[in-house]
């Protein structure tokens, strides 16, 4: 069984905190995402915060 990881996604826009999801334990790189920002108003980049 893998180990998955909780996230969020934060709007590098607005720098709103919107989305959790969750990824793989054992990957070390940062998920880049293009959501809905409903601050925004549109569709924008969505990065992994800490």
């Amino acid at each position: 069984m893998k180990e998955k990881k909780k996230v969020i996604l934060t709007c590098s826009v607005c720098l709103s905190r919107n989305y959790t999801t969750e990824k793989a334990g054992n990957s070390t790189r940062r998920i880049e995402l293009k959501k809905y920002c409903p601050k925004c108003n549109k569709h924008t980049l969505h990065k992994e915060t800490k």
